[in-house]
């Protein structure tokens, strides 16, 4: 199973994942309501202060939002072109503390946990053919998929390699290919246990 967890015995850590869960929603919704640079700067503020309340290395954070820089760039540059630098900053600032904040969620809160949230909260809706098993089964299989499928490019990618194809894009079909051979296999090996 893939996991961020950073184990740690703080506040942020021994929240309950539901209550996390709850704050993510909310404070998501919320900082599309904040007109104020000052004030999400605050917001910013106020989660990096969480990252060090938790205890969370500076350099995971650093490397999460290193890999969100390009993207974040993209955004703000488009805002900048169309709608001014003001939307930019805006823009750039709610992106960057969401990602945070549910980058902390991810990593003060065990998986496991997570899922079991997901399915006690699904509960009422079973009898709208909601099946909270199965929803939890769907989300443990995607977290563990994602490392999988990585190790496959990389795998493609390497073959590739010792071809002499240094850089391209034909590497997405075998990808796709070698990835729906993986879902055939994992649906028949679900459907044999009785799994629909």
């Amino acid at each position: 199973m893939l996991s961020l967890y950073h184990d740690a015995s703080t506040p942020v850590h021994i929240g309950p994942a539901g209550t996390k869960l709850v704050v993510l929603a909310v404070a998501g919704t919320a900082l599309f309501f904040v007109p104020s640079i000052a004030w999400l700067a605050v917001a910013l503020a106020i989660v990096l202060a969480l990252y060090a309340i938790a205890r969370i290395p500076w350099r995971a954070t650093a490397r999460q939002v290193l890999s969100l820089t390009p993207f974040l760039a993209l955004i703000m540059l488009a805002q900048l072109l169309f709608t001014g630098w003001q939307s930019a900053v805006l823009v750039g600032e709610r992106v960057l503390t969401l990602v945070l904040l549910a980058n902390l969620v991810t990593l003060t809160t065990r998986t496991s946990a997570m899922i079991d949230t997901i399915e006690k909260a699904l509960r009422p809706l079973r009898p709208l053919g909601v099946r909270p098993d199965r929803v939890g089964l769907l989300i443990a299989m995607t977290i563990r998929f994602i490392p999988v499928i990585r190790e496959q490019a990389e795998l493609v990618r390497a073959a590739q390699r010792a071809r002499g194809i240094e850089r391209s894009t034909v590497f997405l079909i075998p990808l796709l290919i070698r990835t729906l051979r993986m879902a055939d296999q994992v649906g028949e090996a679900l459907d044999a246990r009785g799994l629909d």
